[in-house]
């Protein structure tokens, strides 16, 4: 990077030390806080719950700032884990350093910084959400000499009291722009925070769930970002979660990640998009067409993605997003563009070439390949996905697709090119295998292949233990009937299905 592009990142740790953030160091870091006055660090973990975690230090002196910086801390892991006993419960959370970020939101100039968790013996703790990541993806790296890169599109509804001069059009809010969107303005606001604390944003938007019940409005909203390294993609959508909670609290607002708010309406997605590199290079097109490494890890997806809904479809409101017509998937099968299918592989700038020129005449022709840009989509997550475990399982499904002997027989298999729901495909309909239904039917396809997620150490047992009692936990309180009998006003149901996560 140049200098002007350093200035120009959003990012102020990067403006100031003139560096990318996975070369900060800890001298880095004593700097920028010396000659910037920050007065305290915050270590920020995400624990079993997915929620953003905070431990606060004053600053002292430099000497102090350099061993809070070296050492971490000790906290009581058996307050943030249900698998870890009080007996022996103390666990070390250290800092990574290219996480940091300047705490907007504090009135004390505050820098944070992302940790990871540690055993008394020094080792990284093996069932820790962020290490389950790292270990898929270094895994990945060395198996297969790719590196798996990704990025969310993080959906979500705000709540407040209607629109006083223009009414919300039901099912009618993509795109749509102010006057006629209310919450524009606190989009906008998360957007910048976010690329301040290290998120590579995309675009945002107002997403097509618009609704009114009662004297409130619900709004939804979309914030996509642009495709890092997958340790970095999930760091990312923790923070924007995180941002995006603390400017509606601070409006006196809700904002919900809830997979379905109401019945008819429109659901809240967290669409994962990857793509894999070799020397830097996207290799998910080859020869124009998408390549068989794309198509044999969208095979392994397919093959897992029951046991994924375990990962990112968490709670019973989950199941009913993912009903047909609706742009959620159902049924195991992958397609070009098709928002029908569980796999979709979107436009990439494949076969498209001078557009801006044809649209600006004066514009010199532009021989770039865009064709880079080729992502291929799991539909299925939501917002109440533990987001680590659930791209560390993309991850060990895409290798499995790879090292599958028939993966492009079964991506060819399972290839849909019409909307598999339209009555005319009704027999390509029946042939697929549908996605799990409820909670219980979730923790069951993990059973079935939890040995697939244990090899090489990626996911603990113990971890998976504790995914599937938690998933049958919703059974043995009747929920499940409860949600998908329609009994109850979703928005109704226990707290923390809305705030979930």
């Amino acid at each position: 990077m140049t200098r002007d592009e350093y200035l120009m990142d959003p990012n102020k740790l990067v403006q100031f030390l003139q560096k990318p953030s996975n070369e900060f160091t800890k001298e880095d870091l004593i700097r920028y806080i010396g000659e910037n006055g920050i007065k305290m660090i915050n270590f920020r973990y995400v624990a079993e719950d997915g929620k953003l975690k905070t431990l606060n230090f004053i600053i002292t002196g430099k000497s102090h700032l350099d061993s809070i910086l070296s050492s971490g801390e000790r906290v009581d892991g058996s307050s943030l884990f249900s698998y870890i006993g009080a007996g022996s419960s103390d666990l070390y959370v250290i800092p990574r350093f290219k996480t940091a970020f300047v705490n907007p939101f504090s009135e004390v100039p505050c820098l944070d910084i992302l940790c990871s968790f540690y055993t008394a013996e020094g080792k990284p703790m093996e069932s820790a959400p962020e290490y389950i990541l790292k270990k898929a993806h270094e895994n990945f790296k060395k198996t297969t000499g790719l590196t798996f890169k990704a990025m969310g599109e993080l959906e979500y509804y705000i709540k407040s009291s209607n629109h006083t001069l223009y009414a919300d059009v039901d099912q009618k809010g993509y795109h749509s722009s102010r006057p006629f969107t209310k919450w524009e303005g606190l989009r906008r606001e998360a957007m910048v925070l976010i690329a301040q604390c290290g998120g590579k944003i995309k675009y945002g938007h107002s997403e097509v769930g618009n609704f009114s019940a009662g004297d409130d409005g619900y709004e939804q909203h979309e914030i996509e970002f642009l495709p890092v390294e997958a340790e970095d993609a999930v760091d990312q959508l923790v923070i924007a979660k995180w941002i995006v909670r603390m400017l509606a609290a601070r409006e006196n607002v809700l904002v919900s990640w809830a997979p379905k708010i109401t019945v008819g309406k429109a659901g809240s997605g967290l669409h994962i998009h990857m793509l894999v590199e070799k020397d830097g290079k996207n290799i998910c097109i080859e020869n124009g067409k998408l390549s068989d490494t794309a198509k044999k890890m969208i095979a392994g997806i397919l093959k897992l993605s029951g046991a994924l809904t375990a990962f990112g479809n968490t709670i019973p409101t989950s199941y009913l997003r993912l009903v047909p017509h609706q742009e959620a998937p159902t049924y195991v099968c992958w397609g070009d563009r098709n928002r029908s299918v569980l796999v979709r592989v979107p436009l990439g700038w494949v076969g498209a070439a001078d557009m801006i020129k044809s649209v600006n005449p004066f514009e010199p022709a532009d021989a770039r390949d865009f064709s880079g840009k080729q992502t291929f989509e799991f539909r299925v997550p939501d917002g109440s996905a533990d987001i680590y475990s659930l791209v560390a399982g993309l991850i060990v499904a895409g290798q499995y697709g790879l090292e599958m002997e028939d993966g492009l027989q079964e991506a060819d298999e399972l290839y849909a090119d019409v909307d598999i729901f339209a009555p005319q495909y009704k027999e390509k309909l029946d042939g697929l295998k549908q996605l799990p239904t409820c909670c219980w039917e979730s923790a069951d396809c993990l059973l079935e292949q939890r040995e697939v997620f244990e090899r090489n150490g990626i996911f603990t047992k113990g971890r998976i233990d504790a995914v599937v009692k938690k998933l049958k936990l919703y059974e043995d309180y009747g929920l499940n009937d409860r949600i998908l009998g329609n009994e109850v006003r979703i928005m109704e149901i226990v707290n923390d299905y809305i705030h979930c996560m």
